[in-house]
């Protein structure tokens, strides 16, 4: 089966290997927000389509007959486009994401909409540890009077002021970890958007022991579609699909 991903994310590349061991043609379109991505098995398409026009015509041009997509659950803008052009163009489409994140009763969480209000929401000598990736992290950089420790998998483009610490690491993140980073930069605030999965939740744990507040961003709403969260599920929908196509 010809089947297009929509990447990104580390579900996306597990999913690539185990179809393609499944003998399937599998191509991963990656936006080219990381520079050194890792890449999966099989095709892989680099940048942009020009909206859902280009979109359908690139997914008509390859006769794709499954469309997955496995992109960040804060990538709105290409998942509205995957279901539309799946829906013009009558092809099978599925979502894989991770289940969001949910505040505990020890937690000590405020939820925003978006990166400037989570940026406002800082008092004043807060020390931060963002979590956002490296894009569109000005309403924290323009914060003068906090402390910020930024955390991604690749440099900024912009200057940094000297107030603002860079940490280039990939997850997954220990709990040791996340709570010797915490104390060593005095941490009182977390900030991230509401990623779900395994990778990456040991710092909501770490801030939970240590009772430091978490701004967690919540994510864009999405157009409904056939979901699953697992890897596994992926895999077992699409055989379905295969089987019932033959």
């Amino acid at each position: 089966m010809r089947i297009l991903i929509f990447g990104g994310t580390g579900e996306a590349i597990d999913l690539a290997n185990a179809l393609v061991r499944r003998d399937h043609e599998v191509t991963t379109s990656l936006a080219g927000v990381t520079r050194k991505p890792r890449l999966p098995n099989g095709h892989v398409h680099r940048g942009g389509f020009g909206g859902v026009d280009g979109l359908k015509d690139y997914i008509g041009r390859n006769d794709f007959q499954l469309i997955i997509d496995a992109t960040h659950a804060f990538a709105a803008t290409m998942s509205h486009h995957i279901v539309e052009a799946c829906e013009q163009l009558n092809k099978s489409h599925l979502r894989l994401t991770r289940q969001p994140w949910r505040a505990g009763p020890d937690d000590k969480w405020q939820q925003v909409e978006d990166l400037t209000q989570a940026a406002q929401r800082l008092p004043e000598g807060a020390h931060a540890l963002v979590t956002i990736g490296r894009q569109h992290i000005e309403p924290f950089v323009l914060r003068d009077d906090c402390h910020i420790v930024l955390r991604a998998i690749e440099h900024p483009e912009m200057v940094l002021p000297a107030r603002v610490t860079v940490m280039l690491e990939r997850p997954p993140f220990s709990l040791e970890g996340e709570m010797a980073l915490m104390r060593q930069h005095k941490i009182t605030h977390l900030v991230t958007k509401n990623a779900g999965g395994d990778q990456t939740v040991a710092k909501l744990e770490a801030a939970r022991q240590l009772g430091i507040e978490v701004i967690m961003i919540e994510r864009p709403a999405l157009p409904r579609a056939p979901e699953v969260f697992s890897v596994d599920g992926a895999v077992k929908f699409v055989a379905d699909h295969s089987a019932s196509a033959a």
